[in-house]
């Protein structure tokens, strides 16, 4: 198989997978899904995890000359900041043109501007803000797979897999946000699929442009587990600790390490696939 066509399904899996399931998850009566989403958070967590240190960075150093090893350091240092003001402009973007974080301080404001839902009064122009911040963000996610397939197919599947775990959670809520902003479910469920499609898109144009560009390949995967690693331990792992009771504590472990255990069985039977 060639590395095109694997570059193509795998990037529409990334994008698709995670539509599907947050329009599963959407279906799902409130309280079941509130129930389970807290539990695939988790998983989502280790997965990311698992990525970005099992897989990306050691490939991104993989063969680089020693006077690389400092600015790649400085790529995922960079990345984490970098993300950092990216996310903190899309919250001042909610909140200015949203609104509904008036009421709210810092901490309240920031979790109803980054989950969505619990957003009010926003019109077809808030989502279709959100369709246009989605494919943006899935073109990024498309060209990272494509980085990561150029350099090695069993990190390719993997990140790809990452990618579509770490989208469940947003897809939920820019589904719910369409759903608040007057779409019907087809139209929103519609919407979603036509935003992840950007992913393949992404994947194809980094195909062929950044196959030509070997040794910018490090720099991107560097990019990739810097945007991995700040979803997981900025956005995802401080929701979890809202739950201080052992019980749900343990859950929140053992669901991390299965997202990292999953990522290393994958990676074993990509290298298989791959052999």
């Amino acid at each position: 198989m060639s590395l095109l066509v694997f570059i193509v399904i795998f990037t529409a899996v990334g994008g698709l997978l995670s539509v599907m399931a947050a329009a599963v998850f959407l279906l799902m009566p409130d309280h079941h899904r509130e129930a389970v989403l807290p539990h695939g958070i988790s998983f989502a967590i280790g997965a990311l995890l698992a990525v970005a240190f099992w897989g990306l960075i050691p490939h991104a150093f993989e063969d680089v000359r020693p006077e690389q090893i400092q600015p790649l350091s400085g790529t995922i240092l960079a990345g984490i900041l970098g993300f950092f003001v990216l996310e903190k402009l899309l919250i001042w973007r909610h909140c200015h043109y949203g609104g509904g974080c008036e009421a709210h301080g810092d901490e309240d404001a920031h979790d109803h501007a980054h989950v969505h839902v619990h957003s009010h009064g926003h019109g077809k122009s808030a989502g279709a803000l959100i369709i246009l911040g989605d494919s943006i963000h899935n073109f990024v996610d498309g060209v990272l797979i494509a980085a990561a397939f150029l350099t090695d197919v069993k990190l390719g599947i993997v990140t790809s897999l990452a990618v579509a775990a770490h989208e469940i959670p947003q897809e939920v809520g820019d589904f719910a946000i369409l759903l608040q902003s007057g779409y019907g479910k087809g139209k929103a469920l519609f919407y979603n699929i036509l935003a992840s499609l950007t992913t393949v898109v992404g994947g194809v144009l980094a195909y062929f442009s950044l196959e030509d560009l070997h040794d910018s390949l490090p720099y991107f995967l560097a990019l990739a587990a810097s945007s991995f690693i700040y979803i997981a331990v900025a956005d995802l792992i401080p929701s979890l600790h809202r739950k201080t009771d052992m019980k749900a504590s343990l859950q929140q472990i053992a669901l991390i390490l299965a997202g990292v255990l999953l990522v290393c069985l994958m990676h074993g039977i990509a290298h298989d696939i791959e052999m």
